[in-house]
């Protein structure tokens, strides 16, 4: 359950606005209005209009949504990084508290799912934004007298079009790979957690080589995309 539907029976709540837990309602409420409208809360997923919306210009906010999509990939790659040292910790495991390693790797995956589904979210995001200053764009061309000036802010407007693409495509190719890394994971979390024995180190043992492969290429392909975001906003900004 997201932040904004958990605290909402809390806000609507009679007794929260009585007496001394009238702040606590007033705290809640500016949390999930923080959600809603923020561009980073739930309120972007829904579709709602973030803030920013009303008072930046539509490039501005897709410079911004571009920049937070790669600080959540590169968070994201730290976070698959982090979960391939424990899993390769365990792997070495001679002997000790099982369980207590089986902890660490299930927060270490939980934590690189959980920075996945971010990076999937802000990309939405940079779609919205993306789409919203285009489709402003599209319609101002018609605005223009002077047909000299209107063809060059045709081809200015084709070159961003053609370069989000190329941005949007780059960041859901980085996208594809986490699921199969997850899938990977997931997998073998859970059979450490039933198999809490040496038979259950030995199966992490063997898949070790390949998802340490797959983890390298997915923080290539997330290096990528942070690197063509850099580029795409260093081009709008000229």
């Amino acid at each position: 359950m997201n932040a904004l539907l958990r605290y909402l029976p809390m806000i609507f709540n009679k007794d929260l606005w009585r007496g001394k837990k009238r702040w606590l309602g007033l705290a809640l409420s500016l949390v999930a209005a923080y959600q809603l409208l923020s561009p980073n809360g739930v309120g972007a997923d829904w579709g709602v209009p973030s803030i920013d919306t009303f008072y930046k210009e539509p490039r501005d906010v897709l410079v911004s949504r571009v920049e937070a999509a790669s600080d959540a990939q590169q968070e994201t790659a730290e976070e698959f990084r982090s979960a391939l040292e424990q899993f390769k910790s365990v792997t070495q495991f001679q002997g000790g508290d099982l369980e207590k390693k089986y902890n660490t790797l299930n927060a270490a995956f939980e934590d690189s799912e959980s920075a996945a589904q971010n990076v999937s979210a802000r990309i939405g995001r940079v779609v919205t934004a993306t789409n919203r200053l285009l489709s402003e764009w599209k319609d101002e061309l018609n605005q223009y007298h002077d047909p000299a000036i209107k063809r060059r802010a045709e081809q200015q407007f084709d070159k961003t079009r053609a370069q989000s693409e190329k941005l949007i495509a780059a960041m859901r190719k980085a996208e594809s790979k986490t699921e199969p890394v997850l899938g990977a994971f997931r997998d073998q979390v859970l059979f450490l957690k039933h198999n809490l024995n040496m038979q259950a180190i030995s199966s992490l043992r063997q898949e070790s080589a390949t998802i340490e492969q797959d983890v390298t290429l997915l923080i290539q392909e997330m290096e990528a995309s942070i690197a063509e975001a850099e580029s795409f906003i260093s081009e709008l900004a000229l």
